[in-house]
């Protein structure tokens, strides 16, 4: 008689967890409460959920992280045969942190030291724990970049991590952490604020490593297309709880809790918009009971009679500095010669890799580095030949949502006073008025006035932004630059960003500049849409031409690199994809080859090189 093979041992086996936190009165505050999983050898494990959810801090549990001052954990946490509550800091450090397990974080800036090279920091995790000589440890720390796909590995191994764009940063964080081959590699939301390109190029390193290595993988993340292509099982968290777990695709297929239905029932489907001639808001989800509303479309059309904005030929770039003298050496060209127009009551939406120039044309337009050429017609003036003080009251027409809401905000300013504050530089009232306007637009954008005294770190990043919505409105503008405004944000509270942009819109006619990689959002909201490559504008056209029948090839690869909440796709491969669509280095002194548009149906162009 044969006997079946038995279940290998898992490598992480949570049992009964609960984490609390000491308040401010001394109290502790539970945010995690019974949560239990395993993992085993070579399988992957999703975490989703919201923020504050206790997705990061049951991971940071598992690594020993958290303050032992501030913080009470309790449970059992199981990791590659030790108990990880039971070892002390040193135990910690020799046998869990980089052998038994190893971390990516979110922002690879708050992990890699600013003024070390790369390369130090790499042969540091390998030294760490095995001891090597230095010229091995420097030609492990080579193999490893190049594993990780960095290009001429043995140069960048001098450079330090602000030379590196922001997926290069995280390959770098992926290296340090394969430095010991662990066991289990936990992935903290490594692409939430990644393009879609490279996203899928990060995944594909990821997917390939693991079976390379026979990792088990701990994927957090609140990106369920990301959790469909990469997960076997899901655990999905609830205010420190799992309300549902099992295997991936059965809990796509059939969610039996509330708030999973719920959950899935918010991702925007990239397809969905398809024979919709207006852009629709996402459906409104009980999160109680799963079920979602219907999704409403604008009651208002653009009026085409005559654009709000009008921008002809911008062109900016920056000066290279070097030398003793510090004289300019080179140009970086980071915008070429764009030119697009936005009509009252629409969005046009701006869509590309980091680096293409989205973000420099949205600062362009306002001024907000003065290395600009080109014209830029607000309501038939000139913004570029206005003076300052013209152009600061022309400024009250177009205002800007941040992508980092609490960067932009002062901290010790209150939210009243953030809010107010415009609106009196401005002269358009009283500080009594102003406040008594922050109070209405507080409600309008789903807040109270209570919140007004508040100091933006009292703030979710959901309400943050929220916040910003309502400051951009305290001056009636006619345009409003929305700078990959809901990239970051949870599914459900990126459904009710966008849902109060959309209604803003509809109810004043205000026209929006919609910055964003999120091409599934992107094709929820617009009008029309712009797709950069390299500082140009290389298709523009209606949504419905540009997603359903892309003609430029960096258009097709780029909607084509877009993960999907579909397990069926869970080993797609995008290598090949993903190395065809790259966008190259661009050259100091950059001059583009002679290009033209060509209209292939209205309004659709397609730019052509000659």
């Amino acid at each position: 008689m044969n006997e079946s093979p038995e279940t290998p041992a898992p490598i992480l086996s949570i049992r009964d967890l609960s984490v609390s936190f000491l308040g401010a009165r001394k109290s502790w505050n539970r945010v995690i409460g019974g949560l239990s999983f395993d993992i085993s050898p070579g399988e992957t494990v999703a975490l989703v959920g919201e923020s504050g959810s206790g997705k990061s801090v049951t991971s940071l549990s598992v690594m020993g992280l958290l303050d032992p001052a501030t913080s009470r954990v309790e449970g059992e946490i199981r990791l590659a045969g030790y108990d990880v509550l039971k070892l002390d800091e040193a135990g910690m450090i020799r046998h869990i942190r980089g052998q038994a397990a190893a971390m990516i974080f979110q922002e690879p800036m708050t992990s890699l030291h600013p003024i070390y090279r790369v390369g130090d920091q790499i042969i540091e995790a390998l030294t760490s724990h095995h001891a090597l000589p230095g010229p091995e440890a420097r030609k492990q720390a080579i193999a490893l970049l190049e594993r990780v796909r960095i290009p001429n590995a043995a140069r960048r191994m001098d450079d330090y991590p602000h030379a590196f764009s922001g997926g290069m940063r995280q390959r770098v964080m992926i290296a340090m952490a394969l430095a010991s081959r662990p066991k289990l590699l936990i992935a903290d939301e490594p692409t939430t604020a990644l393009d879609v390109t490279v996203q899928g190029e990060i995944l594909d390193l990821l997917k390939d490593l693991q079976a390379e290595y026979g990792m088990a993988m701990l994927f957090i993340t609140h990106d369920m297309g990301v959790v469909a292509e990469m997960a076997d099982r899901t655990v999905v968290m609830l205010r420190g709880q799992a309300v549902e777990q099992g295997a991936t695709a059965a809990l796509f297929a059939s969610p039996q809790e509330p708030y999973t239905k719920a959950l899935l029932a918010s991702v925007p489907v990239l397809g969905s918009m398809k024979g919709e001639p207006s852009p629709l808001r996402f459906p409104l989800v009980d999160m109680a009971t799963g079920r979602a509303g219907a999704a409403l479309p604008l009651q208002n059309s653009p009026d085409l009679s005559a654009p709000i904005l009008d921008v002809q030929g911008l062109v900016t770039r920056f000066d290279v500095r070097g030398g003793l003298l510090n004289r300019r050496v080179a140009q970086v060209h980071a915008v070429e010669n764009v030119s697009f127009r936005i009509f009252p009551g629409e969005t046009l939406s701006l869509v590309g890799e980091s680096g293409c120039g989205k973000s420099t044309t949205g600062k362009s337009i306002i001024r907000l580095n003065d290395r600009s050429t080109g014209a830029v017609t607000m309501s038939g003036d000139e913004l570029f030949a206005l003076r300052p003080e013209a152009l600061r009251q022309k400024r009250r027409e177009i205002q800007m949502i941040p992508q980092d809401p609490l960067a932009s905000m002062n901290p010790r300013m209150t939210v009243g006073d953030a809010l107010v504050e415009p609106f009196t530089e401005h002269r358009l009232g009283t500080a009594a008025e102003g406040r008594a306007k922050a109070a209405i637009l507080m409600e309008q954008v789903g807040l109270t006035r209570a919140m007004l005294e508040r100091y933006p770190h009292e703030f979710s990043g959901g309400q943050r932004q929220r916040v910003c919505i309502a400051r951009a409105l305290m001056l009636d503008p006619k345009l409003i630059i929305a700078d990959e405004s809901v990239s970051a944000l949870d599914v459900s509270v990126k459904a009710q960003v966008v849902n109060l942009l959309l209604d803003i819109q509809d109810r004043l006619g205000i026209a929006f500049l919609f910055i964003s990689h999120d091409i599934a959002v992107v094709e929820r909201v617009s009008h029309r849409i712009a797709v950069m490559y390299m500082g140009e504008i290389v298709e523009i056209g209606p949504r419905p031409e540009i997603m359903e029948r892309p003609r430029h090839a960096y258009t097709r690869q780029l909607i084509g690199a877009v993960t999907v909440p579909d397990p069926a796709r869970r080993h797609l491969r995008r290598n090949q994809q993903i190395k065809e669509l790259k966008t190259p280095i661009r050259p100091l002194d950059f001059r583009p080859p002679a290009r033209r548009y060509e209209e292939v149906s209205p309004g659709h162009l397609v730019m052509i090189e000659t």
